[in-house]
């Protein structure tokens, strides 16, 4: 019983790795290099908004690299690139292996060929409760609509549709006062990381779960949805404490309901 993990390569995918290869039953790795973890910020913005969007992206930089500590897995390994991710060299590297499940998080869309090639049950985390927070930059978007507490990890069954398989298991985590939004998401992952290796460990692969159902369909963010102005409600408004804006009552709102069939 046994699964290969398909992740990026930014700190919380590696620490991600580091936390599943703990219940002993991860047999392979593939990393997926991914973009610039502190893009540049685009010319044409206004002096202030570079400087708005440097410093998000240095901080998120910053509060991963010190949250999530991590040590080089002994286990086999695939480097990969976007343009190689669904081609025939990955799925030999993972066919070789005869998992019972393969995991994914923060690499790109794996296409239906891929999948039944490789002949695996699929299952993706993603960071975002589904299925009010799908698609991308999804820990971005809870703070900016004032609900922090939405915040979390979801790991559902892969699907041609974006973040819309059968849910398996989620988590949202306690918000700590004065936690930044990047130290918000940090936390996210690193108790969804724990949780679901400790899920994994006893988990019977022969047996997989079904997922339940979305109840809606939800909003699905795109990366062109996100601006740099939208920066300025979390630094300039709230000077990212819009946790603490909740915890002293300041903001109101509904409270995430989680799902686990694990």
């Amino acid at each position: 019983m046994s699964f290969v993990f398909i992740s990026g390569d930014h700190p919380r995918h590696r620490f991600m790795a580091y936390q599943l290869a703990k219940s002993g039953h991860m047999k392979a790795w593939v990393i997926e290099q991914r973009e610039n973890f502190v893009p540049t910020a685009p010319a044409h913005l206004a002096e202030d908004l570079q400087v708005l969007f440097n410093q998000h992206f240095q901080l998120r930089e910053s509060v991963e690299n010190s949250w999530f500590q991590y040590e080089t897995l002994q286990l086999p390994t695939l480097h990969t690139s976007h343009a190689d991710l669904n081609s025939a060299a990955t799925i030999d590297f993972i066919k070789q292996f005869s998992p019972d499940l393969v995991l994914s998080y923060g690499c790109h869309k794996l296409s239906d060929a891929f999948m039944k090639a490789v002949s695996s049950a699929f299952w993706n985390t993603h960071g975002g409760l589904s299925p009010d927070y799908r698609g991308t930059i999804t820990h971005f978007w809870p703070s900016y609509f004032l609900e922090p507490q939405m915040t979390g990890m979801t790991l559902h069954e892969t699907t041609p549709e974006l973040d819309g398989g059968g849910i398996i298991f989620q988590t949202a985590a306690p918000m700590v006062r004065g936690d930044s939004l990047h130290q918000l998401a940090a936390r996210n992952v690193e108790i969804y990381a724990t949780e679901l290796a400790e899920k994994l460990t006893d988990l019977d692969f022969s047996k997989l779960p079904a997922g339940i159902t979305q109840a809606h369909y939800g909003k699905v963010f795109r990366s062109s949805d996100w601006r740099p102005e939208h920066l300025r409600l979390i630094y300039e408004v709230y000077q990212d404490k819009v946790v603490d804006a909740v915890l002293d009552g300041h903001i109101k709102g509904r409270e995430p309901t989680l799902v686990c069939v694990l």
